[in-house]
Formats: C-alpha cells, structure tokens, sequence
C-alpha cells in the first residue's frame, strides 16, 4: 500500500467545516484536490494531515488557526475616506469589495463599518482566526 510522503502529488476529497458544522468548502462534487505535499501551497495543518496517509484512507482533523489561515491581524484592517470611495459604490456592511495592494494585485476586502466619514474594510482571509476541521480521504498518489 503507497504512504503519501513529502514530494508526492496527492489527489484527495474533502470537506471542511467550522466547530458549528458549518461547511465552507467541499470537494465531493466536483473533482478531488491534486497537490504536490509539502510544496507551500496548502495551508500547513492540512499538508501535514495528509502526509502519512494511505491511499483509501480517511481521517478526520481539527487544524487550529495558527496552523491554517493565521489569526485576525489588526493591520488588516483598513479606514477608507468615504470621500476614496467610487461614487457608483454605496458600501453596506458585509458587503465584499476588491481593492488593489500595494504591488497593484487585487485583494478581496469585506466592509465591517460605514459611517457618514469613512468605511472600514476588513483584508484578513476570512477564515482567519477561525479552527478549521476537515474530512480528508485519500484517493490517489501520483
């Protein structure tokens, strides 16, 4: 039976859910995820959790937040001039935005605040600070 170790291209089908059973993502309907374990593109806790794994295998994880998308970085909030803000734009709150960042790429934005001044944007990934657990079943080694 292969074991998935680092290197290795994996395929798996997942399902990932909050600690209220909330799901925010699943695989199960469309095809399973194909990446390279321990290339830096999965999120750490996940990459790990998969590592080790035998092909048929399920498993079931609680990745904590440090080990997922981080916690909410305060300095990822940011103040907006309602005076910046496009005039065919009316922000509400819990409204998603795109905004540019410094190196000019576009960066998805939630507004937390509107006043009559300014509007809030909140740029943390928006399962940051969150635990995350996932339903993982191993389907393929390349």
């Amino acid at each position: 039976m292969s074991v998935a170790t680092k290197g290795n291209t994996v395929k798996v089908h997942y399902t990932g859910k909050l600690k209220d059973g909330t799901i925010f993502d699943s695989s199960e309907s469309r095809e399973p995820l194909e990446f390279t374990l321990g290339d830096g593109n999965m999120i750490k806790g996940f990459d790990a959790a998969v590592h080790g794994m035998n092909i048929g295998e399920d498993k079931s994880i609680t990745i904590p937040s440090e080990e997922a998308y981080g916690e909410k970085k305060d300095e990822m909030m940011v103040d907006i001039p309602r005076t910046q803000v496009p005039a065919d734009i009316n922000p509400e709150v819990g409204m998603d935005l795109s905004i540019q960042n410094q190196e000019g790429q576009p960066m998805p934005v939630k507004v937390v605040h509107v006043d009559d001044e300014k509007i809030t944007l909140d740029a943390n990934h928006p399962l940051a600070g969150q635990d995350l657990i996932f339903d993982i079943k191993l389907v393929e080694i390349a």
